[in-house]
């Protein structure tokens, strides 16, 4: 068993780009859910309007790759208001109905054939990075190596930018939480009537969340697109939005760095568990290589399926949440 390997693919994966992407759309919830109360099951959907903003922008208008940040922005705050404006007024579970089904409409939407030629299909687009990397100052032959992983000087750029994003982010939200403004969420999340006895505008408080979480997962969606230099509609189905919500639980919601510490550990668990699985059947160890890849696939997320459950039985805060605070209890 090649255990440098495994820890190297484990160390790239858990700082990679996926984790970045997955970290600003956990903090978006985070601000929705943890911190608000707010059940958005449609993350995924904001994360597809900030990605193929930049990608339609670029490709199909001809337009400057940083205008299509701005459209993407703004995209996210129309679709949090589109989402928000009828369902913030009733029960939390509305708006849970209404933004997982808006996150699949939106999937459905940019992969139909009917719009293929402004969104490409279920090939999705590409080519239109070239803006984001033109400012990229890294020299050509720069690699960075860690084991036997190589990493570009593109890649390398776009880690730079990403996790710079990630720690702004968090430094945001540690503003606004320490805030009245966040503290008046905070009592939302605990007691929307309370609060709104003494005066303050719960509908108008619970939209700003909305939007700026919403914000967030463009965010991610930008750096998904860049990062990979292309956007697929299949990346933006509901297991996005739940892969979200599982780092925030893991880090621990209400908590500024909990969905920092939440992807790092979710991806270098899933990638290395997988690596595992792959060389340990390679190798022909007795029961796990009774297994095909493509079951190892399947098993590495039941494994970490499993960790979760036992994370929310015997501690439902998460790894860094408080439980007088905030506790998810599965019991």
């Amino acid at each position: 068993m090649d255990w440098g390997y495994i820890i190297s693919v484990m160390i790239v994966s858990a700082f990679g780009v996926e984790a970045i992407v997955f970290g600003l759309a956990a903090i978006g919830i985070n601000m929705q859910f943890g911190y608000t109360g707010l059940l958005n099951f449609g993350q995924a959907a904001f994360m597809a309007v900030g990605g193929y903003a930049i990608a339609v922008t670029v490709v199909h208008l001809g337009l400057n790759f940083w205008l299509g940040i701005v459209i993407g922005l703004l995209g996210a705050v129309v679709l949090a208001l589109i989402l928000g404006i009828p369902t913030l007024r009733l029960r939390a579970d509305y708006l849970a109905i209404v933004t997982i089904a808006a996150a699949e409409i939106v999937r459905l939407l940019v992969r139909s054939v009917t719009f293929k030629s402004y969104f490409g299909g279920s090939d999705g687009l590409q080519s239109f990075s070239g803006g984001f990397f033109a400012l990229n100052p890294l020299a050509d032959d720069l690699a960075l190596r860690i084991g036997p992983v190589v990493l570009s000087n593109r890649q390398i750029f776009v880690l730079i930018v990403g996790w710079a994003l990630v720690f702004l982010s968090c430094l945001l939200v540690w503003l606004m939480v320490r805030s009245p403004w966040g503290r008046v969420l905070k009592g939302i999340r605990e007691d929307e009537d309370a609060v709104r006895s003494l005066g303050k505008n719960v509908y108008l408080y619970k939209m700003q969340a909305l939007v700026l979480g919403g914000m967030f997962g463009a965010i991610a969606g930008f750096i998904y697109a860049v990062g990979n230099e292309a956007v697929s509609p299949d990346f933006f189905g509901n297991d996005t939005t739940f892969f979200a919500y599982a780092i925030l639980i893991l880090g621990g919601a209400a908590r500024v760095f909990g969905p920092v510490l939440g992807t790092v550990i979710f991806w270098a668990v899933i990638q290395g568990t997988d690596v595992f699985l792959r060389s340990a059947i390679q190798q022909g160890v007795p029961v796990l290589s009774l297994m095909t890849g493509t079951q190892a696939a399947v098993v590495r997320f039941m494994l970490v399926g499993l960790g979760i459950m036992l994370l929310m039985i015997f501690r439902p805060q998460g790894i860094l949440g408080d439980r007088k605070e905030l506790a998810l209890d599965a019991r």
